[in-house]
This record gives structure tokens, sequence and C-alpha cells, in this order.
């Protein structure tokens, strides 16, 4: 199983002068699906520049309607769809991404949610397929339906807490979490209103104690402190092997949960050396989505 993030940045100000990318991050080889989470702007040109095929995916998770955490969802799933000609994947996300809540989203069409399953999720909800489940998890922030995410695949569980404030019981939702995915969009002593400062994390990292840390989501302030200086600090008092994701960073994650060892790759940047993607046709859809109708 891989996970590779095509994108570190995160918030208005990252999005806007993409100081860094904003593609979200993709699991790959779940239970033998490959997952795209929330889908911002230049989602589908950095999966071509890492060499990740969008037409692979079988599901696209969105955690809530702010535009950095969806607005190349749509056409992921005309990639994932083959052009909006075949009934297949998942579309996974909060009320306001699905369907809209109060003055959020709705952030998918009905056109682009027509021919894949639509699921909504809120923080008290699970749903179980073949070979793994994922469950919502609760957030404070500006979108008040806005999730978090933890999957399951039976031998690691991996938690991604999404945009939201640190609060007491946050802990409680990703209890147990073998990897800890969150975004952090400040540096320490510098939290804004509905987000994490990297004090939020080194405190969450301690009441989950998970296998690996990994921060991401980064707004300007924290860029500019150096995030992976923040991750050594958090590493340093809590004893958790921390990371500050970076663009086109992968993690094989096979060992995780044997011994906690893991392999971190830079992905190749294939506009940088001119390289070609070579599209792959051999998926094969239909048995996929036996997988996905399991629901």
């Amino acid at each position: 199983m891989d996970l590779s993030f095509l994108g570190s940045g995160g918030g208005r100000f990252t999005t806007i002068s993409q100081k860094r990318m904003t593609g979200g991050f993709r699991i790959d080889d779940l239970a033998g699906l490959n997952f795209h989470f929330d889908p911002g702007p230049g989602a589908l040109v950095r999966s071509y520049q890492f060499g990740l095929n969008p037409s692979s995916l079988d599901g696209i998770f969105i955690s809530h309607a702010h535009t950095d955490h969806y607005t190349d969802g749509e056409i992921l799933i005309e990639a994932m769809t083959r052009g909006m000609t075949k009934e297949t994947g998942l579309i996974i996300g909060s009320k306001s991404a699905i369907d809209g809540y109060e003055k959020w989203g709705p952030c998918i069409s009905k056109y682009h949610k027509s021919l894949s399953s639509n699921i909504i999720l809120d923080s008290n909800s699970k749903r179980s397929f073949e070979g793994f489940s994922i469950k919502g998890t609760k957030t404070i922030h500006g979108d008040p339906s806005g999730i978090g995410f933890q999957i399951d695949d039976g031998n690691l569980k991996i938690s991604y807490t999404s945009d939201t404030k640190y609060f007491d019981d946050l802990s409680e939702y990703h209890k147990n979490a073998d990897i800890l995915i969150a975004s952090v969009l400040r540096p320490a002593g510098r939290r804004i209103r509905g987000h994490m400062g990297s004090e939020d994390f080194l405190k969450l990292v301690e009441e989950i104690q998970p296998k690996l840390a990994i921060m991401t989501h980064f707004g300007f302030k924290i860029i500019q402190a150096n995030p992976q200086k923040e991750a050594d600090f958090i590493q340093e008092e809590t004893g958790i092997d921390t990371i500050a994701a970076f663009d086109g960073m992968r993690i094989n994650l096979d060992n995780i949960n044997l011994d906690g060892s893991y392999e971190l790759i830079h992905l190749n940047d294939r506009f940088k050396h001119n390289n070609g993607f070579k599209h792959s046709n051999n998926r094969n859809i239909d048995n996929k989505q036996k997988k996905l109708d399991s629901y």
C-alpha cells in the first residue's frame, strides 16, 4: 500500500500562490483499490506530474466544502468513470460536499454524481466494504458538516483529521490510528481559528501514539518557519516518528503494522524531466466494482 502526497499546502493564500501544491493525497492498493483524498486545485495535473494515473481511481473522498479540498473533484470523477461513460467508483464526503449544507456546497454536480455510488458521512457514521471500512470523524471548522476520515483494512488504521481546531475528544475519533495525517496550518504559537497549529498536533500525537505522524496542509506561516523543524520538535518531544509532508512524497506502508518501519520516496517529477506519462488500460472496472457494491 502506498500513500502519495500530490500537495502539502493548504489555506487560501498558499492555494492562491501555489507556494506548495494543493492536490491532496492518494492511497493506492487499499484492498486492491485506489482512492484520492481532498483533490484541491492541481490534483489532476499533479497526478500526471508524479506518475499517478487518475483513471485508475476507485473513489474520491472530500472532507468539506472549501476550495482547497474539492476543486478538482469533478474532473477526477470524469477520469474514474472514463469520461462519464462507465458506472463505477465511490464518491464519499461530507453532506456539504455531496448534497450541500446551508451556504456550503454542493461541490459535485448531479451529473458528476450520476455514475458513482454517493456516500455521505458524518462524525457518527461508518461504512464497510470488502476488505476495508471507513468512518467519519468530527471536525470543528468553518464548514459545520465537515469531517475527517479513518480507514481500516484490518491490519492498518489510517486517520486523516482534515481541517479542524484541536478539541478535547479529537483523539477519540482517531483512536488506535497507526498512521495519523493531520492538517497543520500554522507553526507553534501562531494558531488560527478552525485549524491546528503544530503545538496542537503535538498534543494529538501524544494522546494517540501512532506509529507514524504526518503533518500536511501548510499555510504561509509554517512554510516560512520550516515545517520539518516543527515536525522534528514534535518527534523529540513525543518519541513518535513525525514527518512534514512535501510535494511528491510517497510512503510505502507495507511494513508499518509489522515493525513500524517505512520507506520514504521522492516521486519523480515527470514534467521537470520531460518524461511521458504511460497510460494503462488494463484495469478491470467490473471486478473492482463488485468490492464497492458490498456497502
